[in-house]
């Protein structure tokens, strides 16, 4: 029987299984994402990332829905990438690129005892031109354009943030049924490539506790660039100061977003090795 090895990793409970392609074989991610992500029946993650090579950075990330589709960027992903690269000796340096599909992004990673414990990401400026996001919303920018969705009006953001975001600022959001609603945003004509959706909720002036509901995963603990795109419609919806540190309290922790004023984006948080291991096909 053949089979392959990953190493589970995760950032604030967004988890990944990661696979060495670091020799140049690539297997197929999309397939290998739809039978590993299943929880109970399988690994269980929120898909896979592959660590490549790359000809213009220290390493190529590459990443897979659990339902097999491939995502341009992952905020938490790129940082457990980071931890890989110096853990495993490919990049034992404490500043490191990673080539995505949305651009060449930088880590400063943060090490003790050796091992990286936690990861800054220049995530680069915020996008907030609708047809670029892609969003079927206001003109030059979606700031709280109303969107219907199951007989409700509600107030939305858009963002990209190398992949498509909706943000809406409400209360409550522990109670929010996200089964029932995400399917409704992710799908919704308004957004051509499916979107991300984050409902945010200012708990104090500087901390935004938030739920994601990630289009190909469904609701997941953490989404680094869900994070980065709540800042920005927050500094964008002038509820927060640009170039103040935000805390955004996830379901698997917190982490921390800097937006400047031109929408360039920081966000730092920890990163985790949970095992290794050798999944069966």
């Amino acid at each position: 029987m053949d089979k392959i090895r990953f190493t589970k990793m995760h950032g604030i409970g967004n988890d990944y299984a990661y696979i060495d392609c670091m020799n140049g074989v690539e297997p197929d991610g999309g397939a290998l994402a739809a039978a590993m992500s299943p929880r109970r029946f399988s690994v269980g993650s929120d898909g896979v990332i592959m660590i490549c090579r790359s000809s213009v950075a220290d390493a190529k990330m590459r990443m897979f829905n659990a339902d097999g589709s491939e995502g341009k960027m992952c905020g938490n992903g790129i940082r457990c990438v980071g931890k890989f690269l110096y853990d495993k000796g490919y990049a034992r340096k404490e500043t490191v690129t990673v080539e995505t599909l949305s651009g060449i992004k930088t880590l400063t990673l943060r090490v003790k005892d050796g091992k990286v414990s936690s990861a800054s990401v220049d995530m680069g400026r915020a996008v907030t031109d609708p047809r670029l996001i892609p969003a079927m919303l206001g003109k030059d920018a979606a700031i709280e354009e109303p969107l219907a969705v199951l007989g409700r009006e509600y107030r939305v953001t858009a963002v990209s943030m190398g992949n498509p975001h909706a943000v809406i600022f409400t209360e409550n959001v522990d109670s929010l049924d996200l089964e029932k609603t995400g399917p409704s945003f992710e799908n919704h004509p308004a957004f051509p490539d499916r979107v991300n959706t984050e409902f945010a909720e200012f708990v104090s002036p500087d901390t935004i506790k938030m739920r994601v509901w990630e289009r190909g995963s469904g609701e997941t603990f953490a989404c680094g660039t869900g994070a980065c795109a709540t800042a920005v419609a927050a500094v964008l919806t002038k509820r927060a100061p640009a170039g103040v540190p935000l805390t955004i309290r996830l379901r698997g922790g917190d982490l921390t977003v800097t937006v400047a004023d031109d929408l360039a984006v920081t966000m730092a948080g920890p990163a985790v090795t949970v095992y290794d291991g050798e999944f069966y096909l």
